[in-house]
């Protein structure tokens, strides 16, 4: 068995990402016709995925959703608390952690193609298919409106960061087995 305990390189990689989405998230392009604005999220998602431990990536995003849930202005736009959750883009941030986590099982440090696949699935397929499930019940708007007013918007943007994050996951973990 894989020994459990938190390092301080678990701890400290973590807190990282933590920060890094909360800063992100104020970065915010609304969009008149969808509840969802556009956000770099996404994309300290599939990074903290590709870069950190399956457990350093759960609980990077863990910490994040437990300090804007308690309160602190982290989510899209400097929205915070657990009513967030009742909001149309709370099924996105219960999805976070799974598709880093979804992300890390699948990337392959060796293997660019495999990395690309698992940004995909992992920060696009399961963010989206979370979302907007989740908009569609919160809204009570069917399904093909939920994927109209948060998903289809959304793809490209969430494609081009796969694109981004692929090569820059890579560089970054090399860079980090090259220091060990």
């Amino acid at each position: 068995m894989k020994n459990s305990k938190l390092t301080i390189q678990d701890l400290t990689y973590s807190a990282l990402f933590a920060a890094l989405l909360a800063s992100v998230a104020y970065l915010v392009i609304p969009l008149p016709f969808s509840p969802t604005p556009i956000t770099l999220q996404t994309l300290v998602v599939m990074l903290a995925g590709a870069i950190l431990s399956t457990k350093q990536a759960g609980l990077s995003i863990l910490i994040f959703l437990l300090i804007g849930f308690s309160g602190a202005p982290v989510f899209s736009g400097g929205s915070a608390g657990i009513g967030v959750l009742a909001e149309p883009t709370g099924g996105y941030l219960v999805a976070y952690p799974l598709g880093a986590i979804l992300i890390n099982l699948l990337a392959k440090k060796d293997s660019y193609y495999q990395t690309a696949l698992a940004m995909v699935l992992g920060g696009v397929v399961v963010i989206h298919l979370f979302g907007v499930i989740w908009m569609s019940f919160v809204t009570e708007m069917n399904l093909t409106e939920a994927v109209i007013a948060g998903s289809l918007p959304f793809i490209p943007g969430d494609l081009i960061k796969a694109a981004v994050a692929t090569p820059l996951s890579r560089k970054i973990n090399n860079h980090l087995a090259a220091r060990k």
